[in-house]
């Protein structure tokens, strides 16, 4: 499964971002995880093939995770983003399962720079 994410750029504090993904083939589990320098990749958001939704604390109402199942595709619309999201954030798919702890059985997109301004 190829993935790939677009979406990505430099936004002042408490602006909004839209991201965008799309896979080769339709896949169970759809995310997004997202990495600072220096730090490890943490899950952030994921939704399922049938619109099951999870979001970590930190993000929880504020990014909202959507899916179009025809078209392999996914968003995250991120509002209200503050300077220490500054990261680089991942498009990734699973067949199986989902789930914002786990790191390996995913395919991954090489990344979209989000960076904050303050």
């Amino acid at each position: 499964v190829q993935v790939v994410e677009s979406g990505g750029g430099l936004v002042q504090a408490g602006g909004s971002l839209r991201l965008s993904c799309s896979a080769s083939r339709s896949t169970f589990c759809m995310g997004w995880f997202r990495q600072a320098p220096g730090k490890e990749r943490e899950g952030i958001a994921y939704i399922t093939m049938y619109g099951t939704t999870r979001y970590a604390d930190s993000v929880k109402g504020r990014f909202t995770i959507s899916r179009d199942n025809a078209k392999n595709t996914q968003t995250l619309q991120m509002n209200s983003l503050q300077p220490e999201e500054t990261a680089m954030y991942y498009c990734a798919a699973r067949q199986d399962r989902c789930g914002l702890g786990l790191k390996d059985g995913y395919y991954w997109g090489q990344g979209t720079q989000v960076t904050v301004s303050s």
